[in-house]
């Protein structure tokens, strides 16, 4: 690992803990989701994370949450995939490049992304998939940056459990075989622990889908570090609180403090 990339990695850990990262990039597939509308306020109200996910043209939009001594990580994705685009249905679960790990870290980036999907039923389109994130991999250790693999399966939500468990063990495992620095990906259920002790770098659980209660959201989040997770990436379920703020905090109790999920809830005023 390069000095650049072990400062920026150890800067996110600060010290060793876990981490809370928010996730605000989903306009870049689904357009002006629901709360999504106008970046900057909600931005604006995440200052508690330890990064924040990123599409690369929102930078000049929210520039200024990063401006500040002890703001969040800025993390930016470098590539675009269909398999995100959930509303047209699409199939194929090609990846495209967006930007370079260089021009990342020119915007501001402290951490990159990027993002695969396996098994999608060609081997053409898994193979241009991994050769992205090694493309990625290459660039990101010339400039020194950290690389967040995430692992995403193909037409996740219909798979069976079994199955879904399985791909996202041998996806953290390519990408970390690859030269990923983190994994991004889905908690798996009760073998989770299994993809952690085979996956030799940290992996952040997503949050995916909006739970029902805000107390359900920190149970998958304390299930995940319990199982061996170093943190969690949440979008949807951090920016549809009713109070993101209070949420998030709630969130780095449990995340970085072992709170129990109810507790928390509780003291956060959460439902």
């Amino acid at each position: 690992m390069t000095t650049g990339q072990d400062i920026r990695l150890k800067r996110l850990f600060d010290g060793g803990g876990n981490v809370v990262v928010v996730a605000v990039d989903h306009g870049l597939y689904n357009g002006p989701r629901p709360g999504f509308e106008d970046l900057r306020p909600v931005v604006d109200r995440l200052g508690g994370a330890d990064a924040i996910l990123l599409a690369p043209g929102m930078v000049a939009h929210v520039s200024s949450v990063f401006e500040r001594r002890g703001a969040p990580a800025m993390m930016l994705r470098l590539n675009w995939g269909t398999q995100y685009a959930t509303q047209w249905g699409y199939h194929e679960s090609r990846s495209v490049p967006m930007i370079s790990a260089a021009q990342a870290v020119a915007l501001g980036a402290d951490i990159v992304l990027a993002g695969m999907s396996i098994r999608t039923g060609s081997e053409a389109v898994d193979a241009e998939n991994v050769a992205q994130v090694a493309a990625c991999v290459a660039e990101k250790r010339v400039v020194g940056v950290p690389l967040v693999g995430e692992v995403y399966p193909a037409g996740h939500e219909d798979i069976p459990p079994e199955e879904r468990h399985e791909q996202i063990a041998i996806g953290c495992r390519i990408v970390a075989e690859l030269g990923a620095d983190l994994v991004k990906t889905f908690h798996t259920g009760a073998r989770f622990a299994e993809i952690v002790r085979s996956t030799p770098v940290p992996i952040l659980a997503l949050g995916s889908q909006k739970t029902p209660r805000e107390l359900d959201a920190l149970e998958l989040a304390a299930t995940a570090v319990r199982d061996g997770a170093r943190g969690v990436v949440f979008g949807r379920n951090v920016v549809g609180a009713r109070s993101p703020e209070r949420f998030l905090e709630a969130l780095q109790e449990v995340v970085k403090q072992g709170a129990e999920p109810g507790a928390a809830a509780e003291k956060h005023g959460l439902e």
